[in-house]
């Protein structure tokens, strides 16, 4: 166990920041520019061209496998693209360092961890001078507050590994908390609630729409009803993006995404 353990303790990270880059502060204007990206040799995007005004919102839709969670993780490098493909206020994402670039992004991954640690703890991860007000504020917005509360010890309430004593909605809802309160300047959602129903996702996201204001929001879908509000919608395909624009326009393209509205409405009127 000890040697694997020091194993992962000299792992060297991959990424790394370059010589000689700088803190700058970020407005939140994302670019992809020309992009193309390949896992060993397998391309998975190709040719993005996508830019995404600081303060606005954009969603992504698109089938399982058509690189919408690869897109929104080269913002933060979790992986790397080439050089000059991933922009941020019109500067390469390379040319800041990885602490300010990333202090500066909420990211909500599709799998959500949490540690065996209070609920505190869980949400105020990285923000070592959260209080306990911008804790129950965060979690006011993501819709959690009132489950935490609920529990005998509140905010004291210790999970199991990886949040195993929550279910999954409140798993999804905790995390969301967590990058609420880093205040950050872009706000990532990949698929982040895909584990609520339908009402407690409106009640999330009444909320966020408070919180996105200023904010440039990126979230990725499978629902239209998560989308359809945002200021505009990407279908990404076969790792392009195929359409762009407002649900309105999107509808009148008689495309992919008006195929996957009319597809939720009729399931949606069967389960009524």
């Amino acid at each position: 166990s000890l040697i694997r353990i020091n194993e992962i303790n000299h792992e060297e990270p991959e990424i790394t920041d370059a010589p000689g880059v700088q803190d700058y502060e970020i407005e939140g204007n994302v670019e992809f520019r020309r992009l193309n990206f390949a896992y060993d040799g397998k391309q998975v995007l190709h040719d993005v061209n996508l830019q995404i005004p600081a303060g606005s919102s954009l969603a992504i839709v698109g089938p399982t496998g058509s690189g919408k969670t690869t897109l929104v993780d080269l913002i933060p490098r979790i992986y790397d693209a080439d050089p000059g493909m991933v922009l941020i206020d019109g500067r390469p994402i390379r040319e800041y360092t990885l602490s300010s670039l990333r202090r500066n992004i909420g990211f909500v991954p599709q799998e959500t961890f949490l540690f065996s640690d209070r609920i505190r703890e869980n949400i105020a991860l990285g923000v070592e001078t959260a209080t306990d007000a911008e804790i129950r504020i965060s979690a006011a917005a993501a819709n959690i507050a009132a489950d935490i509360e609920s529990f005998p010890e509140s905010y004291e309430t210790v999970v199991g590994e990886r949040g195993i004593t929550l279910s999954g909605g409140q798993k999804q809802r905790t995390a969301i908390a967590r990058a609420l309160i880093r205040n950050p300047r872009i706000l990532v959602l990949d698929d982040a609630l895909s584990s609520v129903d339908t009402h407690t996702e409106d009640k999330i996201l009444n909320h966020l729409r408070d919180v996105m204001k200023g904010r440039t929001t990126i979230f990725i879908s499978h629902r239209v009803s998560t989308v359809r509000n945002a200021d505009r919608i990407a279908v990404l395909h076969g790792g392009r993006i195929v359409e762009l624009g407002t649900h309105e326009e999107l509808l009148a393209l008689n495309g992919y995404y008006n195929d996957l509205y009319n597809k939720q409405r009729l399931e949606e009127e069967l389960a009524e």
